[in-house]
């Protein structure tokens, strides 16, 4: 089966006529949505922000972004940042973005120690991040240039997704994105045999963490909502995550993750997260979804770090590759 994507790459193309009869039709409307100006490069809308409203230029063009979410949020919508922060992995940006998409974009420091002065440098006209990373510093990044966050990250990652849509101007892209995205899912569902049989399979996901406890994911995270949007069900475990993000184990208690199917990732070297002390272990083997072939790893950067359509559209071809056999 074909399932359908909403292709982000094509996506700046193909909202262009969408676009353009929105501008047409804004022409002589007396209503400018907050602008201080009705027409030209300075005209400008009010973004409602986890740091109060904030005036932002109607079509920005130098922006600078301080997370993962950001950075895909900005790519699916068309728009190549000029700057952007690096996670803490070796390929810098994450490697599920195409590298001709982030080529070219300035490397601005790691996520949460970004370099102010690599900034300003930039000379950037919109800086995306959130309130949790880098609230701190939202003084000094908002003399840079307008500064718009979202209270957190992860978990309303679809909310997220389109406040970052209203500060770049591309609301029209948004929901092309959205809609693409709600097509995937249920092309997903029907391919996995409906959502009666979607429902009755259980789905965990394990994230061995360098320097922390093995975690079970809950019900309250990024992976969590594409599983639901899905359908899986989830084991009982999962509401026993400490604020609904996870449960965490030893090695020893490993076998708590069993689940009719379960996704594994690592962050980190895999001797020192217990990856391979715990898959190695007689717990592990006995588990019935890796005695029935049902346990798959993952790509951490793609599966948990990503947070955004892009990386959903790619998890959902996963999932489906996976699960239909």
């Amino acid at each position: 089966m074909t399932l359908r994507s909403f292709r982000p790459r094509a996506l700046a193309a193909v909202s262009l006529t969408a676009v353009a009869a929105l501008t047409l039709a804004a022409c002589g409307s007396s209503d400018d949505s907050g602008s201080d100006s009705a027409s030209g490069s300075d005209a400008t809308r009010t973004v409602k922000t986890a740091m109060g409203d904030v005036k932002v230029k109607k079509a920005p063009q130098r922006v600078v972004v301080l997370d993962t979410a950001e950075l895909d949020s900005a790519l699916t919508l068309g728009v190549k940042p000029v700057g952007a922060t690096h996670a803490d992995v070796t390929s810098g940006f994450l490697n599920y973005l195409p590298k001709d998409q982030v080529a070219g974009i300035e490397d601005v420091g790691q996520m949460m120690t970004p370099n102010l002065e690599a900034i300003a440098g930039l000379k950037p006209d919109l800086i995306l991040t959130s309130k949790i990373r880098h609230g701190d510093k939202y003084a000094e990044l908002s003399k840079i240039a307008p500064t718009v966050m979202t209270e957190n990250t992860g978990y309303p990652w679809k909310e997220n997704f389109q406040v970052h849509a209203e500060a770049l101007g591309k609301e029209a892209e948004a929901k092309m994105v959205a809609d693409g995205y709600a097509d995937h899912v249920a092309d997903v569902t029907k391919a996995l045999g409906g959502k009666e049989k979607v429902a009755a399979t259980e789905v965990n996901m394990v994230r061995f963490v360098e320097g922390a406890d093995i975690r079970i994911y809950g019900k309250k995270n990024y992976i969590a909502t594409i599983l639901a949007d899905v359908g899986l069900g989830r084991p009982a475990i999962t509401d026993q995550a400490k604020d609904g993000f996870s449960y965490d184990v030893s090695p020893e208690k490993i076998d708590l993750a069993d689940a009719d199917v379960v996704f594994h990732s690592t962050y980190g070297d895999p001797k020192k997260s217990k990856e391979t002390e715990t898959t190695g272990s007689g717990l592990w083997k006995n588990m019935d979804a890796v005695k029935n072939g049902k346990v798959f790893a993952v790509d951490d950067q793609l599966w948990i770090q990503g947070i955004g359509y892009t990386a959903a559209d790619k998890i959902l071809g996963e999932l489906h590759k996976s699960l239909v056999k």
